[in-house]
């Protein structure tokens, strides 16, 4: 995943995507929980979302969103897909969002 992301990065000129392969190579103990409500705190309607950790179920996001992470659970996607939202893999977030543009990263 890592070598996929600074790939992308140097191809597309997009710094968002090196940052992301840093978190990516940080151990698993280094890495952030979000929960749902904090994501919707912080997020608007229709924003593609990225965040390097796990996000878990507590709470809900009251706006559809985009969401990639590297881990998410099992309630928390349920909450987001039920929302009108869409859970995305980071290589279909690079497909869609070549140069980052428009992608919020949260972390």
């Amino acid at each position: 995943m890592a070598k996929d992301l600074k790939n992308a990065s140097v191809k597309n000129d997009a710094p968002i995507w090196a940052k992301l392969a840093e978190y990516a190579l940080k151990p698993s103990i280094a890495r952030r929980n979000i929960n749902l409500n904090r994501v919707g705190q912080l997020t608007k309607e229709s924003d593609t979302v990225v965040f390097p950790g796990k996000v878990l179920g507590t709470g809900n996001v009251p706006h559809k969103i985009t969401l990639c992470s590297f881990s998410i659970s099992n309630s928390a996607a349920n909450k987001i897909i039920e929302n009108g939202g869409k859970i995305i893999s980071y290589s279909n977030l690079i497909e869609q969002n070549p140069t980052g543009k428009g992608v919020v990263l949260l972390g």
